[in-house]
């Protein structure tokens, strides 16, 4: 496990310097705005879905350079959907990561539009020619970014997040919300090194099938840490499943039943990655830290 630890923290290091250097940070008008999506993006979280970028790359000999591009693509993405998440129209939200959110920082206007620059700057990032040389590999990064992240994969999972407020879902309505409101962007996290490196049908799609089980066994671990971490330790507003009524895998499972569905799929993660051999290993030993961190 040190060695995966000291895996995920150069992986991050590396994604934490590319996004110094892609966020913009000169003066003007807009400085405020710059400030807002620096606040939200740098200096904090595991920086997983990078991870997964990096190690996947690495599968196919991927340039670092290029791998840590795609890396910063999918965590400006996911740093924008953390910000409009916070916000009193959604989650509303006065915490993420221990400190405050960009809407309390700052105030909702200008979280709204660091949001919105966080996304744009993220596909202005695979787009140039630092990121692949070839204009269709780029072309593929960005088109499948685009369907993770847009009104067929993440947003849209978020819609029948706020739907769910209102009814019931069941288990399958359950993991169907979650393959596209968190699933999709670890797809295509996975994929981002495949489509680097050009790899195989096979190898791509053996990617995906664990990227689809990874991401169910972290909200899994994210629902258990909502039912049973403390503020402390996660970094944000705990118990809000519970104080919403909302169904998830904990309520409608149980907790016991829920770490060991937790721990099935990560099994089966692991079981797709069959096809890379011991080059598998880093996203195997992710697959486990996903459901034993504790933020």
């Amino acid at each position: 496990m040190a060695l995966f630890d000291a895996a995920l923290a150069a992986s991050a290091a590396a994604v934490e310097a590319m996004l110094e250097r892609v966020l913009p940070e000169d003066g003007g008008p807009e400085r405020r705005l710059f400030e807002a999506m620096r606040y939200s993006t740098l200096g904090g979280g595991k920086r997983l879905r990078p991870f997964l970028v990096l190690a996947g790359a690495k599968l196919f000999g991927v340039p670092e350079a290029q791998a840590a591009r795609a890396g910063a693509a999918v965590e400006l993405v996911h740093c924008y959907s953390l910000v409009h998440d916070d916000l009193p129209a959604m989650d509303d939200d006065a915490l993420r990561r221990g400190r405050p959110t960009c809407h309390i920082q700052f105030d909702e206007a200008t979280a709204i539009l660091a949001g919105d620059g966080l996304l744009t700057l993220a596909f202005e990032v695979l787009a140039e020619e630092a990121t692949h040389p070839e204009p269709e590999v780029r072309a593929s990064l960005v088109l499948a970014l685009a369907k993770a992240a847009g009104a067929h994969g993440m947003v849209g999972g978020q819609m029948c997040d706020l739907e769910a407020e209102t009814r019931t879902l069941s288990l399958e309505e359950i993991k169907r919300l979650q393959r596209m409101k968190t699933g999709a962007l670890f797809a295509f996290s996975c994929e981002a090194g495949a489509i680097l490196g050009k790899a195989a049908a096979a190898e791509r799609q053996a990617l995906l099938a664990y990227a689809e089980d990874l991401g169910l066994a972290f909200q899994i671990a994210d629902d258990l840490l909502d039912a049973e971490g403390t503020e402390l330790e996660v970094g944000k507003r705990v118990g809000k499943d519970a104080g919403a009524g909302k169904a998830t895998f904990v309520s409608l499972l149980g907790i016991e039943n829920a770490r060991k569905e937790a721990q099935r799929l990560v099994q089966r993660a692991r079981s797709s990655l069959a096809i890379f051999g011991e080059k598998g290993e880093p996203l195997c030993e992710l697959a486990r830290f996903v459901i034993a961190r504790r933020a």
